[in-house]
């Protein structure tokens, strides 16, 4: 009777795999598509047929004698580093805030704080944006950098991560006569580690995409980041989807291989942020 029974079981975990499985190859269908294309001469894109018939594998060389793609790439994965690294330290101060530290009116403050999650982001764009024309920040680094290094979302993650610690590591570490910032760096920051992992990922994932706030606040050519470079190569280029694919493939070398190397530590962090809250 059990082994039957093990044996229906298995039969249903089988057939639910293949299921996921084949859920899983439609998702990949684009990007194995956007890769042939990358490989086919422009005269080819459009005819059937899905593999090229002869490889161009020099439309990847093309890409950057047309367009300045080296500087787009550098702007982009500079962008995204500095915004993960404010973003990761800004929203660890105050979720150690929120979750280590008593004081009057933390519940209240920290709601008003998870309120602005449900804002759109379409909404502040041009208070934003007025604040930045202000501070002489258009068409900066600085201005790519600092407003989107400020996160609700991190703050609520690292918070619902340092809530599972236990209070006793803080207890022991003021007995010892650590001050809160002491504690904050030395005790609650190396056991957050799986967190703060978690929180980078996400951030650089958001950010290294990230396309309405470029295209808005980027006038030189110099400072385009990878989406708003592609589509100027797209707009004043003529149609050249080859070599469009092409950038495309290349541009997701980084959080491709983000993601590989970090994804035991993104779940990880996800779960145990999950724990308590």
């Amino acid at each position: 009777m059990r082994s039957s029974v093990k044996t229906q079981r298995n039969w249903t975990l089988l057939f639910v795999y293949i299921i996921l499985g084949l859920f899983s190859i439609t998702t990949l269908i684009p990007f194995l598509w956007m890769f042939l294309t990358s490989f086919k001469s422009l005269q080819e894109v459009d005819k059937p047929g899905i593999l090229p018939h002869q490889w161009h594998k020099e439309n990847y060389g093309e890409v950057f004698k047309q367009i300045p793609f080296s500087q787009y790439y550098l702007n982009s994965f500079l962008v995204a580093a500095w915004v993960t690294f404010l973003t990761v330290v800004t929203s660890a101060m105050s979720a150690f805030a929120f979750a280590r530290m008593t004081w009057k009116g933390r519940d209240q403050v920290f709601l008003m704080y998870l309120a602005t999650m449900m804002v759109p982001g379409v909404v502040t764009m041009i208070p934003n944006y007025a604040i930045i024309v202000r501070l002489h920040l258009l068409d900066s680094y600085t201005g790519l950098i600092v407003p989107a290094s400020f996160s609700a979302f991190g703050t609520f993650l690292l918070r619902q991560f340092m809530i599972s610690i236990p209070k006793a590591l803080d207890e022991a570490a003021y007995l010892d006569g650590a001050s809160p910032w002491r504690t904050f760096w030395d005790v609650i920051m190396p056991i957050a580690k799986p967190g703060l992992a978690a929180l980078g990922i996400l951030t650089f994932l958001g950010n290294y995409g990230s396309f309405y706030w470029p295209l808005i606040l980027i006038k030189s050519d110099s400072l385009r980041t990878l989406p708003i470079g592609m589509l100027n190569f797209d707009g004043n280029y003529g149609r050249q989807t080859n070599l469009i694919m092409a950038a495309g493939m290349m541009s997701l070398i980084p959080p491709l291989l983000l993601f590989l190397i970090g994804q035991k530590q993104l779940l990880k962090g996800i779960q145990m942020g999950a724990v308590k809250g």
